[in-house]
């Protein structure tokens, strides 16, 4: 188990790779789940405004969940959301940890980290991406915006 700090958190490993592992799982979770958002929203509206209607029937005749997903987009957008959040504040909390001693692994640690606020930047653009397609535009719309 981890030392306590005197703050009361505990404190990183002594070789970090705990830290780095969750950071990275965290990234490609929060992919996972913007990818969803897109799956759900974006590509049957990009399917629709390219003229690509047929394509997006036989999409949703193959995959029949892509149904279910689009009529529960809040659900959707809002657990995909908070795993997002969760990844960037994992990620924000493990900027610090340290990296192993020996150079090659250590130099896998941070690009390890690099990609990991790569995939986690990647993961936020589609998420906005996916909400304002299925969220906000149709929401200005029917304002009369």
């Amino acid at each position: 188990m981890a030392a306590q700090s005197l703050s009361g958190s505990a404190t990183p490993t002594a070789d970090g790779k705990a830290e780095l592992r969750q950071s990275a799982w965290s990234a490609w979770a929060a992919l996972a789940a913007s990818s969803s958002t897109l799956v759900c929203c974006a590509l049957p509206a990009l399917l629709v405004a390219l003229g690509a209607g047929a394509a997006l029937s036989s999409l949703v005749s193959a995959v029949p969940q892509l149904v279910w997903l689009s009529e529960h987009k809040a659900w959707v957008f809002g657990i995909s959301g908070a795993l997002l959040a969760a990844s960037g504040t994992l990620q924000w909390r493990n900027r610090h940890a340290p990296c192993p001693i020996d150079p090659v692994l250590a130099q896998a640690c941070m690009r390890t980290r690099r990609w990991s606020a790569w995939v986690l930047g990647a993961s936020a653009v589609m998420w906005a991406v996916g909400f304002a397609v299925a969220v906000a535009m149709p929401w200005w719309w029917a304002r009369g915006g």
